[in-house]
């Protein structure tokens, strides 16, 4: 009987082992979905459907899982990196120096004291607004919505910027798409300088950027790429089947989106266990990858 039990008890804890054992996975190309005559900059969802900015044509578009179009937003001036508060868009109009507010059919302008200058994305988080003031080479941040600061200025030093394109807001901290100096830097709420991700990574035009819980996700436009890195600054991974010249990435449902700028797709990635055989040097990045 006592050597029963301790055959059980070994069974058991081996069970109990293999159960903890975990699978190597990363992001793997699901589907390309094609978004005719659609050359989306930027992506936001709502209750809707999937919300892109097409400032080629000066339009937002509202498509489904297909791709189809749902209806559009016409007359802006060159949209670029939206934003979204539940179903209501934040978008910033590079063209004409204006971020717009579309509420249930309606729009308005964002109201600030200071005048911008090509924006290029905008980020809310609650109450929290921030604005990628292109040209002027700064982040504007509000806490309440209204009252704003302004940090940043022309310079490749740490906490300057060579063309923001991008921003987002998370709990702690606000991460800017320094584009042209080909990186990623973090700020807290006062603006300060915190850290720089990716300026190792030979980079060339970091223009969108998407910060889920654990990782982070930059397209590198010019090398068709998209970077994974951890919220440190870790490369995990770096996507490429399919990419040509993206410009926007989120994560949507558990998958990760990327739009493909030149050839108006819409690439789907899914977090799956790595085949047999398949692992690159690339993908070895990913055995210890902690994911949500």
């Amino acid at each position: 009987m006592t050597k029963y039990i301790y055959s059980t008890l070994a069974l058991v804890f081996l069970l109990s082992c293999a159960e903890k054992e975990e699978v190597a996975k990363n992001w793997q190309l699901t589907k390309a979905i094609p978004i005719t005559g659609v050359n989306a900059i930027g992506m936001a969802v709502t209750s809707e459907g999937i919300w892109l900015s097409d400032g080629d044509h000066n339009r937002l578009v509202l498509i489904d899982d297909e791709g189809k179009t749902i209806r559009t937003i016409d007359s802006l001036d060159r949209p670029m990196h939206i934003g979204n508060e539940g179903d209501v868009l934040l978008v910033p109009q590079y063209g004409n120096d204006e971020v717009s507010i579309f509420d249930q059919g309606q729009k308005k302008a964002l109201v600030l004291t200071d005048s911008l200058d090509a924006p290029a994305g905008v980020s809310s988080y609650h109450q929290e607004k921030a604005i990628a003031d292109f040209y002027n080479n700064r982040i504007l941040y509000s806490k309440d919505g209204k009252e704003f600061i302004s940090f940043g200025k022309e310079g490749k030093a740490p906490g300057d910027f060579y063309y923001p394109t991008d921003v987002q807001i998370t709990e702690n901290e606000i991460w800017v798409a320094d584009a042209y100096n080909n990186r990623v830097q973090v700020f807290d709420k006062k603006g300060t300088f915190l850290k720089m991700i990716g300026d190792d990574q030979n980079m060339n035009a970091a223009t969108g950027i998407f910060v889920g819980a654990t990782e982070l996700f930059v397209t590198d436009f010019e090398n068709s790429r998209v970077l994974v890195f951890d919220h440190e600054g870790a490369l995990k991974q770096i996507l490429s089947e399919g990419v040509e010249k993206p410009i926007e990435v989120i994560q949507y449902q558990g998958q990760l989106l990327v739009s493909n700028y030149r050839n108006s797709q819409l690439l789907v990635f899914d977090w799956k266990e790595i085949p047999e055989g398949k692992e690159t040097g690339e993908e070895a990045h990913d055995h210890d990858h902690d994911h949500e």
